[in-house]
């Protein structure tokens, strides 16, 4: 086995680790102070930045075993600082204290790197105070912003940075990595790899868990189960509900935690507390943790768009393109009797609904409603009388 680097994990983006390299090794007009990286979800937008950040401190360029490397990628390295939020919108508050981190000398004199997970989420006001630190730079400090895409950050930012891109890896590279790093079997890691569409976090999801493998199933036999409306509402109240789990489930340590520190911070049963304020404190506390639980919500029912529009590729490669690989090759039995009995022009349908469920679920529409409506045009587009 060679030796393991920083970049290894970044499967798939040879291009772009050509660039991050040239940049870490000091080539002429290779380096710059702000860089945007954009990429579809599981092509490892973080993970990139992290290396990159990694790379940047580490006097050999990213080897990967040096404490250099080892704290710059698991957030412990002091000249590197890592945004990751869990709420809807990244405020001026926080972007402020970015960037009074961003202004301090590298404690180690090499850079000062502050990474940006969710760039796209910066409101306008915080990206009015990450401009000026963009435009002025403190020197030796690096901005890494990462975001779906650049057309989902404030124009002024991103015309500011140097975008990278980054694709989605190929499927073969997916289970290998897999196999390699995880100890998944080669055929185990072969269908998770496919069933995730080349995303390396939720192959990896599916790889180590049962439950998400069951869960996964549910979903892409709702279709074919839809025969009347009110099986469309069931339907939609269960996703709605299993996502309102998920998300409660994944927070609910983490409110706990929160609760518990603000709370001691307040003196909140002690001597010299202050009922009013502490009081205020838990409620706006409360509200950021119901926000945040808002958007894993959301994360979970796209997940579940995410698996629809797959079903339904598939859906229509059957019935426009017979011998085209399927990406749910072990559901044909579930795939195949929807595209004999509708047209190809009702699964563009099938599918024009999916992306206007995601839609709805991104301008706040109710999720139950979202999910309805979606319910209801699968049965229509499946020949379904509702």
């Amino acid at each position: 086995m060679g030796t393991v680097t920083v970049w290894d994990e970044l499967i798939g983006q040879h291009k772009a680790v050509e660039v991050l390299q040239r940049a870490t090794s000091g080539g002429r007009h290779a380096m710059t102070h702000a860089w945007l990286f954009v990429g579809p979800p599981g092509s490892g937008r973080s993970n990139a930045a992290k290396a990159f950040a990694a790379a940047l401190q580490c006097e050999r360029g990213g080897c990967g075993e040096c404490n250099d490397c080892r704290t710059s990628l698991s957030g412990a390295h002091p000249d590197v600082t890592l945004l990751r939020t869990e709420q809807l919108s990244i405020g001026v508050e926080e972007v402020r204290q970015l960037v009074g981190r961003a202004n301090v000398s590298p404690v180690n004199r090499r850079w000062q790197v502050v990474i940006v997970e969710d760039a796209d989420r910066v409101t306008e006001r915080g990206a009015d105070a990450l401009l000026k630190a963009i435009e002025e730079p403190a020197p030796r400090t690096v901005w890494l912003l990462c975001a779906p895409s650049a057309d989902d950050v404030i124009v002024t930012i991103r015309s500011r940075c140097r975008k990278l891109q980054l694709v989605t890896p190929g499927i073969d590279a997916v289970a290998d990595l897999l196999v390699t790093r995880d100890g998944i079997s080669p055929a185990l890691a072969a269908h998770c790899a496919r069933a995730a569409q080349g995303h390396v976090g939720r192959a990896r999801m599916l790889a180590r868990s049962d439950s998400a493998r069951i869960r996964r199933n549910e979903i892409l036999t709702l279709p074919g189960r839809l025969r009347c409306l009110t099986d469309c509402l069931t339907a939609a109240e269960n996703l709605v509900a299993a996502s309102a789990d998920e998300a409660a489930q994944a927070t609910a340590d983490v409110d706990a935690k929160e609760l518990a520190e603000l709370q001691a911070a307040m003196g909140m049963g002690g001597r010299g507390a202050k009922p009013r304020s502490a009081q205020a404190a838990v409620r706006e506390l409360e509200d950021q943790q119901k926000m945040r639980a808002k958007r894993m919500q959301r994360d979970a029912l796209d997940n579940v768009l995410t698996e629809l529009t797959g079903f339904y590729r598939d859906v229509l490669a059957l019935q426009t393109a017979p011998g085209v690989e399927l990406i749910n090759a072990d559901l044909t039995d579930q795939i195949s009797p929807i595209a004999r009995r509708s047209t190809g022009e009702q699964t563009i349908h099938a599918l024009d609904a999916i992306l206007e469920a995601r839609t709805a679920l991104e301008t706040n529409v109710a999720p139950q409603l979202a999910m309805e409506a979606l319910m209801v045009s699968l049965a229509e587009a499946g020949r379904t009388t509702v």
